[in-house]
């Protein structure tokens, strides 16, 4: 069971994340538009505390592909993640930032609202490696950050149908992570507001704690996955994911 941790926003508390042994570590990046956006030189500080094997997951909110194409290339993330609103950034615009960055995993942010979201997702057959199923308020320009869940009942569904890992966010923390992931049974699990210190965007590192841990036990009590492996993301179980991309 993956986990992911956002927004990191502090060299240290990269650090601190990977040492939890969290998966991915995420970090917003932008240009400002969006609240809590790290510029470049402040996302490449942040994720010099990252340490291995956590892997750093970049977060853009950009609808411009070529200025995602030319940040992700100046910060070298391990997973890029798109969390702008469908319409702004369709499949063929993520299709073309694939294009150009080869070998670098993408993550595509989905709005889970109705059965739609389960087409939505689908779209994006042999384009995304991950499909981040997320909490979405209409006409937002960006996915998520809603400290909110949303209908597990979809996101479930999309899982049996769409081919691709699912990593479910939206609301998730250390007390509900476990029942999320019983209803869902997804490859993975996010949390940014219900990690953060109460009335802040910092991280409480005892609540990520306890999410990877509650993610960790919930984990052991789902069936095993097919050895197959869904539209080229997460490889057979049992076999090393950076082995597998080479």
């Amino acid at each position: 069971m993956l986990t992911q941790i956002y927004e990191v926003s502090t060299p240290e508390a990269a650090e601190a994340i990977s040492a939890i042994g969290v998966d991915h570590v995420g970090i917003l990046v932008g240009t400002g538009e969006f609240p809590r956006e790290q510029p470049l030189a402040e996302a490449k500080r942040i994720a010099a505390g990252l340490r291995r094997p956590s892997k750093l997951s970049a977060l853009f909110l950009s609808s411009d592909p070529a200025w995602i194409i030319e940040t992700a290339k100046a910060l070298g993330p391990d997973i890029i993640h798109l969390g702008a609103a469908p319409e702004l950034l369709p499949p063929a615009a993520v299709a073309q930032i694939r294009a150009q960055l080869p070998g670098l995993p993408i993550m595509r942010s989905i709005p889970v609202v109705d059965a739609q979201s389960i087409a939505v997702a689908a779209a994006y057959v042999g384009i995304a490696d991950f499909l981040l199923l997320d909490s979405y308020r209409v006409d937002d320009r960006q996915i998520g950050a809603l400290g909110v869940t949303h209908d597990w009942s979809i996101s479930r569904r999309i899982v049996l149908e769409v081919p691709i890992p699912v990593i479910l966010a939206g609301g998730l923390g250390p007390d509900n992570v476990e029942a999320a992931i019983a209803a869902v049974g997804p490859a993975g699990v996010d949390s940014k507001t219900r990690t953060d210190v109460q009335g802040s965007h910092a991280k409480d590192l005892d609540k990520v704690r306890r999410f990877h841990e509650a993610a960790t036990r919930a984990s052991r009590q789902m069936p095993a996955r097919p050895p197959s492996r869904p539209s080229g993301g997460l490889p057979p179980e049992g076999e090393d994911p950076e082995t597998a991309r080479t």
